[in-house]
């Protein structure tokens, strides 16, 4: 399993916006709700498993309580017609309508605008489509929350623009209809092309070799773009910022602010030690990957969905080493620790617990598709005594996988320890 984490680099954190992060989260609510069953559905680049993966893993490490279930169910190459997986009605009702969800997300229209120029015959084409999509959905389900996702972008940012205005411009004209018939519809609505076009330009800016390679071919994003295509969906569903934030005042020797934390067993000396359960874990993501890297120091993932402040206040001047159960894991100055420091950008044991539940909601997906691809659509049609206890055992082991990864994301308690160095 990898070892994923956020960066070393922790910036100073500013802890005097928690209060306005906890006021926005109280007037807007996480979208998703206990027992909530949320299908992905789209083309290749929700077929790459990634953003949806990404998503799903926010949620169960964000939320380690909330029972949500997930079904990644996108197929490569789809329109809003269907594709290699069958027709549209037959795509519907077999993977999406048969999981009786409660939330559906719906990403199409890379393929939609055939990689030219804007053509209005195409365009009502798929306008015609989408609308059958969700009437379809609608009908069967009236009770569905559907977010409809603006497509992610061609990348006419790091390249030049194969024709005049280049096909970007051809899938923001299918996103501006999708912003009016979301109001229409009154359908939930994520933008994904116009993050990720801003992160492109500020990370051509930083690298522009770098750039070029977060989506390797103009079309599917590596796991670094679709990063910041899983922040924006998330945002779309009000995802607090913050994983859990803690301010302790060593002059006064007490916790002054707790947020999606619980401190116990203080003790103040030269330096700090206490213990701490928090309510979530943070995001796991591999800076490794030199794009992944780039794709994060390009944007605001990090302030948006990432956030898990401590503040020490009232050291005396010097630089701490701060270890979590014996390990350490980062060295401050006073002033830093004052001003407050990241977590969720630092190797702590949280991040790799979340590193690991990020790993079993991989497997379950992974087991999913080929349950779905491999074994289900294939042999559809074909006799076989045997396929539908293969199906029921497939799901059974997926399930077991689900329980495993929640297992997983529940929070423990740590033991923190600063020092003077």
């Amino acid at each position: 399993m990898p070892h994923i984490f956020c960066s070393w680099k922790a910036p100073l954190v500013a802890l005097a916006a928690l209060s306005t992060l906890a006021a926005t989260a109280l007037a807007q609510p996480f979208a998703l709700r206990d027992g909530d069953r949320v299908v992905f559905y789209g083309d290749s680049i929700t077929d790459q498993r990634l953003y949806t993966t990404f998503a799903e893993t926010y949620v169960v490490t964000r939320f380690p309580k909330l029972d949500v279930a997930f079904v990644h169910s996108g197929w490569g190459g789809d329109r809003v017609t269907g594709g290699g997986g069958g027709p549209i009605d037959v795509r519907l009702w077999r993977d999406v309508l048969a999981y009786n969800p409660t939330v559906m997300t719906i990403m199409l229209g890379m393929n939609d605008g055939r990689y030219k120029a804007f053509d209005q015959q195409l365009f009502d084409e798929y306008v015609a489509g989408y609308k059958h999509i969700v009437e379809t959905v609608k009908k069967q389900l009236p009770d569905i929350r559907i977010t409809a996702i603006q497509p992610s972008p061609y990348d006419d940012v790091t390249r030049a623009p194969l024709f005049e205005g280049g096909y970007n411009q051809v899938l923001l004209r299918f996103s501006d209809f999708l912003k009016q018939f979301a109001v229409d519809e009154k359908l939930g609505l994520a933008d994904l092309n116009g993050p990720v076009a801003a992160m492109l330009a500020k990370a051509k800016d930083l690298d522009a070799a770098g750039a070029a390679k977060i989506l390797p071919d103009r079309v599917h994003p590596g796991p670094g773009g679709h990063l910041i295509m899983a922040e924006a969906l998330l945002k779309s569903w009000n995802a607090p910022a913050t994983v859990s934030a803690v301010e302790l005042d060593a002059a006064r020797k007490k916790a002054v602010n707790q947020a999606n934390a619980h401190v116990s067993d203080l003790v103040f000396g030269k330096g700090v030690s206490w213990t701490e359960l928090d309510d979530a874990l943070p995001m796991p993501f591999d800076t490794r990957d030199a794009t992944v890297a780039l794709a994060v120091r390009a944007s605001d993932f990090v302030d948006a969905v990432d956030r898990q402040p401590l503040s020490v206040r009232g050291l005396a001047p010097g630089r701490y080493t701060l270890s979590i159960d014996g390990g350490p894991v980062g060295s401050f100055s006073a002033g830093q620790l004052d001003s407050g420091i990241n977590l969720a950008e630092l190797p702590t044991p949280m991040a790799r617990q979340a590193a690991a539940v990020h790993a079993l909601t991989l497997q379950h997906a992974a087991m999913h598709q080929t349950r779905w691809r491999q074994v289900q659509v294939p042999l559809e049609k074909t006799p076989a005594e045997h396929l539908l206890g293969a199906l029921h055992a497939i799901d059974a082991l997926e399930a077991d996988l689900v329980r495993a990864q929640r297992e997983a994301a529940q929070p423990k308690a740590h033991r923190f320890e600063l020092t003077p160095e």
